[in-house]
Protein backbone atom coordinates (compact mmCIF):
# COMPACT_ATOMS: atom_id res chain seq x y z
CA UNK A 1 0.00 0.00 0.00
CA UNK A 2 1.04 3.19 -1.21
CA UNK A 3 1.19 5.72 2.14
CA UNK A 4 4.03 7.82 2.04
CA UNK A 5 2.85 11.28 2.86
CA UNK A 6 6.30 12.82 2.12
CA UNK A 7 7.28 11.53 -1.97
CA UNK A 8 9.39 14.83 -2.57
CA UNK A 9 12.18 14.94 -0.92
CA UNK A 10 13.43 18.18 -3.12
CA UNK A 11 11.33 20.60 -4.03
CA UNK A 12 10.83 24.03 -5.01
CA UNK A 13 8.99 25.90 -2.69
CA UNK A 14 6.13 27.61 -4.58
CA UNK A 15 4.50 30.99 -3.78
CA UNK A 16 0.39 30.21 -2.55
CA UNK A 17 -0.80 34.25 -3.89
CA UNK A 18 -3.04 34.40 -6.90
CA UNK A 19 -1.00 33.58 -10.26
CA UNK A 20 -0.02 35.94 -12.03
CA UNK A 21 -1.84 36.70 -15.12
CA UNK A 22 -0.71 35.90 -18.25
CA UNK A 23 -1.79 36.67 -22.03
CA UNK A 24 -4.63 34.37 -23.01
CA UNK A 25 -4.16 32.01 -26.57
CA UNK A 26 -5.15 33.75 -29.95
CA UNK A 27 -8.95 32.41 -30.26
CA UNK A 28 -8.79 31.92 -33.26
CA UNK A 29 -5.60 29.38 -33.54
CA UNK A 30 -6.64 25.61 -33.16
CA UNK A 31 -5.33 24.04 -30.04
CA UNK A 32 -2.48 22.16 -31.84
CA UNK A 33 0.10 22.09 -29.17
CA UNK A 34 1.98 24.50 -30.85
CA UNK A 35 2.88 28.42 -30.60
CA UNK A 36 0.22 31.01 -32.31
CA UNK A 37 2.50 32.90 -34.36
CA UNK A 38 -0.21 36.25 -33.77
CA UNK A 39 -0.10 35.53 -30.19
CA UNK A 40 2.26 38.78 -28.43
CA UNK A 41 3.33 35.89 -25.89
CA UNK A 42 5.11 33.94 -28.59
CA UNK A 43 8.70 34.82 -28.18
CA UNK A 44 8.45 33.46 -24.93
CA UNK A 45 6.23 30.82 -24.33
CA UNK A 46 7.49 27.91 -26.13
CA UNK A 47 10.98 28.48 -23.80
CA UNK A 48 12.42 25.42 -22.66
CA UNK A 49 15.08 25.97 -19.54
CA UNK A 50 18.15 24.49 -19.97
CA UNK A 51 17.96 20.76 -18.36
CA UNK A 52 20.02 21.44 -15.13
CA UNK A 53 22.80 18.52 -15.23
CA UNK A 54 21.96 15.01 -14.84
CA UNK A 55 18.34 16.30 -15.93
CA UNK A 56 16.45 13.88 -18.55
CA UNK A 57 17.05 14.71 -22.09
CA UNK A 58 14.77 17.07 -23.80
CA UNK A 59 11.96 15.53 -25.68
CA UNK A 60 12.34 14.97 -29.35
CA UNK A 61 9.46 15.48 -30.36
CA UNK A 62 8.72 18.74 -28.80
CA UNK A 63 8.44 21.74 -31.24
CA UNK A 64 9.35 24.26 -29.53
CA UNK A 65 10.47 28.00 -31.25
CA UNK A 66 13.66 29.56 -31.02
CA UNK A 67 14.67 29.72 -27.95
CA UNK A 68 14.05 33.33 -26.07
CA UNK A 69 15.71 35.40 -23.38
CA UNK A 70 12.42 36.39 -21.55
CA UNK A 71 12.65 34.65 -17.88
CA UNK A 72 10.29 32.47 -15.99
CA UNK A 73 8.46 30.69 -18.97
CA UNK A 74 7.47 27.30 -18.44
CA UNK A 75 8.80 24.02 -19.87
CA UNK A 76 6.56 22.88 -22.62
CA UNK A 77 4.47 26.24 -21.85
CA UNK A 78 2.49 25.54 -26.04
CA UNK A 79 1.69 22.80 -23.86
CA UNK A 80 -0.45 24.58 -21.98
CA UNK A 81 -2.70 26.04 -24.19
CA UNK A 82 -6.43 25.30 -23.56
CA UNK A 83 -5.12 24.66 -19.49
CA UNK A 84 -6.44 26.85 -16.59
CA UNK A 85 -4.26 27.71 -13.05
CA UNK A 86 -6.20 25.94 -10.33
CA UNK A 87 -6.23 26.67 -6.85
CA UNK A 88 -4.62 23.88 -4.87
CA UNK A 89 -6.71 24.34 -2.01
CA UNK A 90 -10.09 24.23 -4.17
CA UNK A 91 -8.39 20.86 -5.42
CA UNK A 92 -7.38 19.61 -1.78
CA UNK A 93 -10.97 20.24 -0.84
CA UNK A 94 -12.60 17.84 -3.17
CA UNK A 95 -10.33 15.26 -2.44
CA UNK A 96 -10.81 15.73 1.20
CA UNK A 97 -14.96 15.29 0.27
CA UNK A 98 -13.33 11.93 0.32
CA UNK A 99 -12.05 12.43 4.24
CA UNK A 100 -15.42 13.63 4.94
CA UNK A 101 -17.67 10.69 3.79
CA UNK A 102 -15.25 8.82 5.95
CA UNK A 103 -15.91 10.71 9.31
CA UNK A 104 -19.74 11.15 8.13
CA UNK A 105 -20.55 7.01 7.38
CA UNK A 106 -18.49 6.42 10.64
CA UNK A 107 -20.19 8.92 12.80
CA UNK A 108 -23.83 8.52 11.38
CA UNK A 109 -24.12 4.29 12.69
CA UNK A 110 -24.09 6.29 16.49
CA UNK A 111 -27.71 7.76 15.88
CA UNK A 112 -28.54 4.92 14.04
CA UNK A 113 -28.22 2.42 16.79
CA UNK A 114 -30.84 3.03 19.43
CA UNK A 115 -33.58 2.80 16.39
CA UNK A 116 -31.86 -0.51 14.79
CA UNK A 117 -32.43 -2.45 18.35
CA UNK A 118 -36.35 -1.73 17.89
CA UNK A 119 -38.54 -4.69 17.10
CA UNK A 120 -39.05 -5.03 13.51
CA UNK A 121 -42.95 -4.47 14.35
CA UNK A 122 -41.40 -0.32 15.35
CA UNK A 123 -38.89 -0.49 12.48
CA UNK A 124 -36.01 -1.86 14.09
CA UNK A 125 -33.72 -4.87 13.17
CA UNK A 126 -34.33 -6.18 16.15
CA UNK A 127 -30.52 -5.82 16.93
CA UNK A 128 -29.32 -7.84 19.91
CA UNK A 129 -26.16 -6.49 21.86
CA UNK A 130 -23.87 -8.77 19.55
CA UNK A 131 -25.03 -7.98 16.40
CA UNK A 132 -24.88 -3.96 17.19
CA UNK A 133 -21.13 -4.94 17.30
CA UNK A 134 -21.05 -6.32 14.14
CA UNK A 135 -23.16 -3.90 12.02
CA UNK A 136 -20.83 -1.05 13.58
CA UNK A 137 -17.23 -3.20 13.63
CA UNK A 138 -18.43 -4.83 9.62
CA UNK A 139 -17.38 -1.10 8.71
CA UNK A 140 -13.77 -1.54 10.18
CA UNK A 141 -13.20 -4.41 9.33
CA UNK A 142 -13.93 -3.80 5.64
CA UNK A 143 -11.57 -0.63 6.20
CA UNK A 144 -8.97 -3.06 7.18
CA UNK A 145 -8.56 -4.38 4.20
CA UNK A 146 -10.05 -1.50 2.16
CA UNK A 147 -6.40 0.72 3.18
CA UNK A 148 -4.23 -2.40 1.96
CA UNK A 149 -6.42 -3.22 -1.39
CA UNK A 150 -6.46 0.74 -2.58
CA UNK A 151 -2.57 0.83 -1.81
CA UNK A 152 -1.96 -1.84 -5.23
CA UNK A 153 -5.50 -0.16 -7.36
CA UNK A 154 -3.82 3.81 -6.58
CA UNK A 155 -0.18 2.42 -7.55
CA UNK A 156 -2.12 0.48 -10.86
CA UNK A 157 -4.39 3.28 -11.99
CA UNK A 158 -3.74 6.70 -10.30
CA UNK A 159 -5.13 8.52 -7.11
CA UNK A 160 -7.80 9.76 -9.22
CA UNK A 161 -9.22 6.87 -10.82
CA UNK A 162 -8.98 5.09 -7.28
CA UNK A 163 -11.06 8.28 -5.52
CA UNK A 164 -13.65 7.64 -8.32
CA UNK A 165 -13.83 3.96 -7.49
CA UNK A 166 -13.93 4.65 -3.82
CA UNK A 167 -16.66 7.29 -4.31
CA UNK A 168 -18.47 4.36 -6.16
CA UNK A 169 -18.60 2.27 -2.97
CA UNK A 170 -19.24 5.15 -0.76
CA UNK A 171 -23.03 5.41 -2.74
CA UNK A 172 -23.61 1.85 -3.04
CA UNK A 173 -22.67 1.03 0.84
CA UNK A 174 -25.31 4.27 2.13
CA UNK A 175 -27.88 3.38 -0.47
CA UNK A 176 -27.35 -0.86 0.52
CA UNK A 177 -27.14 0.40 4.36
CA UNK A 178 -30.50 2.81 4.44
CA UNK A 179 -32.34 0.26 2.62
CA UNK A 180 -31.15 -3.03 4.65
CA UNK A 181 -34.31 -5.52 5.34
CA UNK A 182 -32.31 -7.34 7.75
CA UNK A 183 -29.20 -7.32 10.12
CA UNK A 184 -27.30 -9.55 8.10
CA UNK A 185 -27.81 -7.42 4.83
CA UNK A 186 -26.96 -3.88 6.39
CA UNK A 187 -23.60 -5.99 7.75
CA UNK A 188 -22.30 -6.53 3.83
CA UNK A 189 -22.98 -3.34 3.26
CA UNK A 190 -21.48 -2.16 6.09
CA UNK A 191 -18.39 -3.50 5.22
CA UNK A 192 -19.22 -2.61 1.70
CA UNK A 193 -18.33 1.21 3.27
CA UNK A 194 -15.49 0.35 4.92
CA UNK A 195 -13.81 -0.70 1.91
CA UNK A 196 -14.06 2.35 0.79
CA UNK A 197 -13.59 4.32 4.71
CA UNK A 198 -9.99 2.40 4.81
CA UNK A 199 -9.34 3.15 1.34
CA UNK A 200 -10.24 6.79 1.77
CA UNK A 201 -7.48 7.09 5.37
CA UNK A 202 -4.84 5.87 3.48
CA UNK A 203 -5.26 7.10 -0.21
CA UNK A 204 -6.47 11.04 0.47
CA UNK A 205 -3.69 12.01 2.76
CA UNK A 206 -1.34 10.36 0.12
CA UNK A 207 -2.88 11.96 -2.39
CA UNK A 208 -3.16 15.63 -1.05
CA UNK A 209 1.03 15.13 -0.30
CA UNK A 210 1.58 14.41 -3.68
CA UNK A 211 0.30 17.39 -4.94
CA UNK A 212 0.75 20.05 -2.34
CA UNK A 213 4.23 22.36 -2.31
CA UNK A 214 6.58 21.58 0.43
CA UNK A 215 5.56 24.71 2.35
CA UNK A 216 2.16 24.01 2.45
CA UNK A 217 2.35 20.67 2.60
CA UNK A 218 1.62 19.61 6.12
CA UNK A 219 -0.83 21.88 6.92
CA UNK A 220 -2.97 20.95 3.78
CA UNK A 221 -2.43 17.22 4.50
CA UNK A 222 -3.60 17.87 8.64
CA UNK A 223 -6.93 19.15 6.32
CA UNK A 224 -7.94 14.93 6.23
CA UNK A 225 -8.01 14.67 9.84
CA UNK A 226 -10.25 18.00 10.26
CA UNK A 227 -12.40 16.93 7.75
CA UNK A 228 -13.28 13.77 9.37
CA UNK A 229 -14.06 14.89 12.72
CA UNK A 230 -16.07 17.68 10.36
CA UNK A 231 -17.78 14.52 8.96
CA UNK A 232 -18.74 12.88 12.27
CA UNK A 233 -20.17 16.16 13.86
CA UNK A 234 -22.20 16.83 10.80
CA UNK A 235 -23.55 13.19 10.90
CA UNK A 236 -24.18 13.45 14.60
CA UNK A 237 -26.14 17.04 13.84
CA UNK A 238 -28.52 15.72 11.18
CA UNK A 239 -29.02 12.47 13.58
CA UNK A 240 -30.20 14.83 16.29
CA UNK A 241 -32.14 16.84 13.77
CA UNK A 242 -34.26 13.99 12.24
CA UNK A 243 -34.74 12.23 15.34
CA UNK A 244 -36.63 15.67 16.68
CA UNK A 245 -38.49 16.15 13.33
CA UNK A 246 -39.56 12.98 12.91
CA UNK A 247 -40.24 11.67 16.21
CA UNK A 248 -41.00 7.71 16.92
CA UNK A 249 -40.77 7.27 13.24
CA UNK A 250 -40.20 3.79 12.07
CA UNK A 251 -37.82 4.65 9.24
CA UNK A 252 -35.56 7.30 10.99
CA UNK A 253 -32.71 5.27 11.07
CA UNK A 254 -33.04 4.88 7.27
CA UNK A 255 -33.42 8.99 7.00
CA UNK A 256 -30.32 8.77 8.58
CA UNK A 257 -28.63 6.25 6.51
CA UNK A 258 -28.72 7.48 2.99
CA UNK A 259 -27.41 10.92 3.85
CA UNK A 260 -24.07 9.29 3.81
CA UNK A 261 -24.52 9.63 -0.59
CA UNK A 262 -23.63 13.13 -0.04
CA UNK A 263 -20.45 13.54 0.56
CA UNK A 264 -19.79 10.42 -1.64
CA UNK A 265 -21.52 11.54 -4.48
CA UNK A 266 -19.60 15.39 -4.17
CA UNK A 267 -16.63 13.35 -3.84
CA UNK A 268 -17.32 11.59 -7.15
CA UNK A 269 -18.44 14.29 -9.39
CA UNK A 270 -15.64 16.44 -7.66
CA UNK A 271 -13.40 14.03 -9.11
CA UNK A 272 -14.06 14.51 -12.47
CA UNK A 273 -12.15 18.47 -12.08
CA UNK A 274 -8.98 16.72 -10.39
CA UNK A 275 -5.53 16.54 -11.46
CA UNK A 276 -3.96 13.67 -11.12
CA UNK A 277 -1.20 13.41 -9.17
CA UNK A 278 2.30 14.33 -10.57
CA UNK A 279 3.99 11.87 -8.71
CA UNK A 280 2.35 8.79 -10.44
CA UNK A 281 2.22 10.67 -13.61
CA UNK A 282 6.13 10.36 -13.30
CA UNK A 283 6.21 7.12 -11.75
CA UNK A 284 4.38 5.88 -15.17
CA UNK A 285 6.68 7.35 -17.87
CA UNK A 286 4.27 10.63 -18.60
CA UNK A 287 6.70 13.05 -17.77
CA UNK A 288 4.88 15.54 -20.50
CA UNK A 289 1.55 15.20 -18.34
CA UNK A 290 2.76 15.25 -14.81
CA UNK A 291 4.24 18.71 -16.00
CA UNK A 292 1.07 20.24 -17.16
CA UNK A 293 -0.36 19.19 -13.44
CA UNK A 294 2.61 21.29 -11.85
CA UNK A 295 2.33 24.21 -14.15
CA UNK A 296 -1.46 24.40 -13.50
CA UNK A 297 -0.69 23.78 -9.60
CA UNK A 298 2.03 25.84 -9.41
CA UNK A 299 2.61 29.85 -9.16
CA UNK A 300 5.28 29.93 -11.14
CA UNK A 301 4.80 28.59 -14.54
CA UNK A 302 8.75 27.05 -14.75
CA UNK A 303 8.42 23.99 -13.43
CA UNK A 304 11.20 21.93 -14.89
CA UNK A 305 13.42 21.98 -11.24
CA UNK A 306 10.57 20.61 -9.36
CA UNK A 307 10.22 18.18 -11.74
CA UNK A 308 13.09 17.35 -12.42
CA UNK A 309 13.90 16.52 -8.90
CA UNK A 310 10.39 14.29 -8.65
CA UNK A 311 11.55 12.41 -11.26
CA UNK A 312 14.92 11.57 -9.76
CA UNK A 313 12.87 10.93 -6.65
CA UNK A 314 11.05 8.37 -8.64
CA UNK A 315 14.19 6.73 -10.00
CA UNK A 316 15.44 6.37 -6.63
CA UNK A 317 12.05 4.62 -4.97
CA UNK A 318 12.65 1.94 -7.71
CA UNK A 319 16.38 1.28 -6.97
CA UNK A 320 15.00 1.44 -3.02
CA UNK A 321 12.39 -0.97 -3.54
CA UNK A 322 14.71 -3.70 -5.44
CA UNK A 323 14.96 -4.57 -1.46
CA UNK A 324 13.05 -7.58 0.17
CA UNK A 325 10.83 -5.89 2.80
CA UNK A 326 11.51 -9.24 5.24
CA UNK A 327 15.45 -8.63 4.62
CA UNK A 328 15.11 -4.99 6.11
CA UNK A 329 13.62 -5.95 9.43
CA UNK A 330 16.59 -8.58 9.75
CA UNK A 331 18.44 -5.46 10.51
CA UNK A 332 17.76 -4.75 14.26
CA UNK A 333 17.14 -1.31 14.10
CA UNK A 334 14.49 -1.52 11.61
CA UNK A 335 13.13 -4.34 13.20
CA UNK A 336 12.64 -2.21 16.36
CA UNK A 337 11.48 0.98 14.80
CA UNK A 338 8.93 -1.00 12.46
CA UNK A 339 7.45 -2.67 16.16
CA UNK A 340 7.13 1.07 17.89
CA UNK A 341 5.28 2.30 15.02
CA UNK A 342 2.89 -0.66 14.95
CA UNK A 343 2.50 -0.72 18.53
CA UNK A 344 2.05 3.06 18.35
CA UNK A 345 -0.68 2.97 16.06
CA UNK A 346 -2.60 0.18 18.06
CA UNK A 347 -2.64 1.56 21.32
CA UNK A 348 -3.22 4.37 19.75
CA UNK A 349 -7.15 2.80 19.36
CA UNK A 350 -7.44 1.18 22.15
CA UNK A 351 -8.02 4.34 24.06
CA UNK A 352 -11.45 3.45 23.17
CA UNK A 353 -11.81 6.36 21.41
CA UNK A 354 -14.40 4.89 18.85
CA UNK A 355 -16.39 3.34 21.90
CA UNK A 356 -17.37 7.34 22.44
CA UNK A 357 -17.16 7.84 18.64
CA UNK A 358 -19.64 5.18 17.92
CA UNK A 359 -21.62 4.37 20.86
CA UNK A 360 -21.77 7.61 22.58
CA UNK A 361 -25.70 7.77 22.73
CA UNK A 362 -26.19 4.19 23.66
CA UNK A 363 -23.98 5.49 26.86
CA UNK A 364 -25.85 8.15 27.41
CA UNK A 365 -29.19 5.92 27.30
CA UNK A 366 -27.38 3.80 30.04
CA UNK A 367 -27.00 6.30 32.24
CA UNK A 368 -30.61 7.53 32.13
CA UNK A 369 -30.88 10.21 29.03
CA UNK A 370 -33.67 9.90 27.19
CA UNK A 371 -32.55 8.78 23.08
CA UNK A 372 -33.46 12.46 21.45
CA UNK A 373 -31.83 14.03 24.12
CA UNK A 374 -29.16 11.55 24.16
CA UNK A 375 -28.77 12.21 20.19
CA UNK A 376 -28.69 16.25 20.67
CA UNK A 377 -25.94 15.68 23.69
CA UNK A 378 -23.87 13.81 21.53
CA UNK A 379 -23.84 17.23 19.15
CA UNK A 380 -21.37 18.41 21.87
CA UNK A 381 -18.65 15.62 21.41
CA UNK A 382 -18.34 16.37 18.11
CA UNK A 383 -17.90 20.20 18.07
CA UNK A 384 -15.07 19.19 21.08
CA UNK A 385 -13.79 16.80 18.93
CA UNK A 386 -13.54 19.34 15.55
CA UNK A 387 -12.22 22.08 17.74
CA UNK A 388 -9.29 20.19 19.67
CA UNK A 389 -8.04 18.67 16.23
CA UNK A 390 -7.58 22.36 15.11
CA UNK A 391 -6.41 23.78 18.70
CA UNK A 392 -3.86 20.45 18.89
CA UNK A 393 -2.79 21.09 15.05
CA UNK A 394 -2.39 24.58 14.83
CA UNK A 395 -1.79 25.69 18.20
CA UNK A 396 0.27 23.19 20.15
CA UNK A 397 2.01 21.20 17.39
CA UNK A 398 4.27 24.53 16.17
CA UNK A 399 5.32 25.00 19.96
CA UNK A 400 5.57 22.10 21.74
CA UNK A 401 7.70 18.48 21.43
CA UNK A 402 6.08 15.44 20.08
CA UNK A 403 7.18 12.95 22.55
CA UNK A 404 5.14 15.86 25.48
CA UNK A 405 2.50 16.54 23.92
CA UNK A 406 1.88 11.98 23.29
CA UNK A 407 1.99 11.43 26.72
CA UNK A 408 -0.03 14.50 28.46
CA UNK A 409 -2.99 13.30 25.53
CA UNK A 410 -2.55 10.13 27.44
CA UNK A 411 -2.62 10.58 30.80
CA UNK A 412 -5.46 13.32 30.19
CA UNK A 413 -7.33 10.11 28.46
CA UNK A 414 -6.67 7.69 30.85
CA UNK A 415 -7.52 10.37 33.75
CA UNK A 416 -11.12 10.73 31.87
CA UNK A 417 -11.55 7.21 31.36
CA UNK A 418 -11.35 6.53 34.75
CA UNK A 419 -13.74 9.43 35.99
CA UNK A 420 -16.47 8.05 33.76
CA UNK A 421 -16.37 5.02 34.96
CA UNK A 422 -16.81 6.47 38.76
CA UNK A 423 -19.67 8.47 37.45
CA UNK A 424 -21.53 4.71 36.45
CA UNK A 425 -20.46 3.35 39.93
CA UNK A 426 -20.98 6.46 42.10
CA UNK A 427 -23.92 8.40 40.85
CA UNK A 428 -27.13 7.12 40.48
CA UNK A 429 -29.65 6.76 36.91
CA UNK A 430 -30.56 10.32 35.75
CA UNK A 431 -29.87 13.49 34.21
CA UNK A 432 -26.79 14.32 36.78
CA UNK A 433 -25.12 11.41 35.96
CA UNK A 434 -25.62 11.68 32.31
CA UNK A 435 -24.36 15.17 32.21
CA UNK A 436 -21.44 14.28 34.36
CA UNK A 437 -20.35 11.20 31.48
CA UNK A 438 -20.96 13.59 29.08
CA UNK A 439 -18.58 16.49 30.06
CA UNK A 440 -15.99 13.94 30.99
CA UNK A 441 -16.84 12.40 27.47
CA UNK A 442 -15.54 15.95 25.98
CA UNK A 443 -12.62 15.77 28.06
CA UNK A 444 -11.43 12.51 27.20
CA UNK A 445 -12.20 13.68 23.44
CA UNK A 446 -9.72 16.92 24.00
CA UNK A 447 -7.08 14.91 24.88
CA UNK A 448 -7.47 11.78 22.65
CA UNK A 449 -7.94 14.34 19.31
CA UNK A 450 -6.17 17.53 20.61
CA UNK A 451 -2.80 15.62 21.45
CA UNK A 452 -2.64 11.75 20.74
CA UNK A 453 -4.61 11.31 16.93
CA UNK A 454 -2.80 14.67 16.09
CA UNK A 455 1.08 13.37 17.07
CA UNK A 456 0.63 9.46 16.63
CA UNK A 457 0.05 10.11 12.79
CA UNK A 458 2.54 12.10 12.38
CA UNK A 459 4.87 10.09 13.77
CA UNK A 460 4.49 7.27 11.75
CA UNK A 461 4.58 9.54 8.88
CA UNK A 462 8.15 10.36 11.07
CA UNK A 463 9.73 7.10 12.49
CA UNK A 464 10.04 4.78 9.47
CA UNK A 465 13.15 4.57 7.42
CA UNK A 466 12.66 5.58 3.83
CA UNK A 467 13.05 2.43 1.87
CA UNK A 468 10.54 0.69 3.91
CA UNK A 469 8.52 3.57 4.71
CA UNK A 470 5.57 2.47 2.17
CA UNK A 471 5.30 -0.88 3.40
CA UNK A 472 5.47 -0.31 7.10
CA UNK A 473 3.02 2.11 7.12
CA UNK A 474 0.81 -0.18 5.50
CA UNK A 475 1.35 -2.76 8.22
CA UNK A 476 0.49 0.19 11.31
CA UNK A 477 -2.13 1.44 9.41
CA UNK A 478 -3.53 -2.04 9.28
CA UNK A 479 -2.97 -2.48 13.31
CA UNK A 480 -4.85 0.63 13.67
CA UNK A 481 -8.05 -0.65 12.06
CA UNK A 482 -7.70 -3.99 13.52
CA UNK A 483 -7.81 -2.59 16.64
CA UNK A 484 -10.79 -0.39 15.99
CA UNK A 485 -12.51 -3.15 14.96
CA UNK A 486 -11.82 -5.39 18.62
CA UNK A 487 -13.14 -2.13 20.12
CA UNK A 488 -15.87 -1.96 17.55
CA UNK A 489 -17.20 -5.13 18.08
CA UNK A 490 -16.69 -6.20 21.51
CA UNK A 491 -17.68 -2.74 23.08
CA UNK A 492 -21.12 -3.55 23.20
CA UNK A 493 -21.57 -6.78 24.53
CA UNK A 494 -19.11 -6.23 27.02
CA UNK A 495 -21.05 -2.58 27.96
CA UNK A 496 -24.25 -4.64 28.69
CA UNK A 497 -22.27 -7.44 30.85
CA UNK A 498 -20.38 -4.65 32.74
CA UNK A 499 -21.94 -1.59 32.31
CA UNK A 500 -19.67 1.62 33.12
CA UNK A 501 -17.17 -1.20 34.94
CA UNK A 502 -15.77 -1.65 31.25
CA UNK A 503 -14.60 1.98 31.41
CA UNK A 504 -11.92 1.16 34.06
CA UNK A 505 -10.48 -1.79 31.83
CA UNK A 506 -9.95 1.40 29.26
CA UNK A 507 -8.25 3.49 31.97
CA UNK A 508 -6.32 0.18 33.29
CA UNK A 509 -4.94 -0.57 29.24
CA UNK A 510 -4.57 3.55 28.56
CA UNK A 511 -2.37 3.75 32.04
CA UNK A 512 0.21 0.97 30.65
CA UNK A 513 0.16 2.43 27.42
CA UNK A 514 1.88 5.07 29.10
CA UNK A 515 4.97 3.40 30.13
CA UNK A 516 5.24 1.99 26.89
CA UNK A 517 5.59 5.38 25.32
CA UNK A 518 7.83 6.78 28.27
CA UNK A 519 10.44 4.01 27.27
CA UNK A 520 9.86 3.79 23.70
CA UNK A 521 8.77 6.35 21.55
CA UNK A 522 11.58 8.63 20.32
CA UNK A 523 11.23 12.56 19.63
CA UNK A 524 11.20 13.60 15.97
CA UNK A 525 10.46 17.80 16.28
CA UNK A 526 13.63 19.31 14.97
CA UNK A 527 15.51 16.90 12.42
CA UNK A 528 15.01 15.63 9.37
CA UNK A 529 13.59 12.72 8.12
CA UNK A 530 17.38 11.43 7.12
CA UNK A 531 18.66 12.95 10.71
CA UNK A 532 16.14 10.59 12.42
CA UNK A 533 16.84 7.84 10.04
CA UNK A 534 20.60 8.35 10.74
CA UNK A 535 20.22 8.07 14.80
CA UNK A 536 18.12 5.18 14.54
CA UNK A 537 20.73 3.64 13.15
CA UNK A 538 23.16 4.68 15.12
CA UNK A 539 22.09 4.44 18.63
CA UNK A 540 18.11 2.78 18.05
CA UNK A 541 16.46 5.57 18.71
CA UNK A 542 15.83 9.36 18.00
CA UNK A 543 17.88 11.67 20.23
CA UNK A 544 16.84 14.49 22.43
CA UNK A 545 15.97 17.90 20.06
CA UNK A 546 18.61 20.08 19.56
CA UNK A 547 17.85 23.52 21.60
Amino acid sequence: MSTELDPIPTEVPANTAAPAKTEAPNPETPNTGTPNPASPTDASAGTSPTPSSGGPPADPRRRDPAPSSAPGQAAGQPGHAGLKKKNINGVVLVATMGALAFGFDTGVISGAIPFLKLPTADGGLALSPNMVGWVTSSLVLGAAFGGILSGGLADRNGRKKTLLVLAALFIIGALGTSLAPTAAVMVIFRFILGLAVGGASATVPVFIGELAPTHIRGPLVARNELTIVTGQLLAYTTNAVIANVFPGHPHAWRFMLVLCTLPALALFFGTFHLTESPRWLVSKGRRDDAEKVLWQLRHDDDVSEELNALEKHVQWTRREASTSFFDDLRVPWMRRITLIGIALAFLSQMTGVNSVMYYAPMILIDTGLGTNAALVATIGNGVVAVCSVAFGSIVLLPRFRRRPMLLIGQIGVTCALALMGAMFTVIAPGPTRAYLVLAFMMLFLFFMQGFVAVIFWLMLAEIFPLRIRGKAMGLAVFANWMANFLVASLFPPLEAALGGNLFFIFAAINFATIFFYLKFIPETKGRSLEQLEEDFAMHGRALPESP
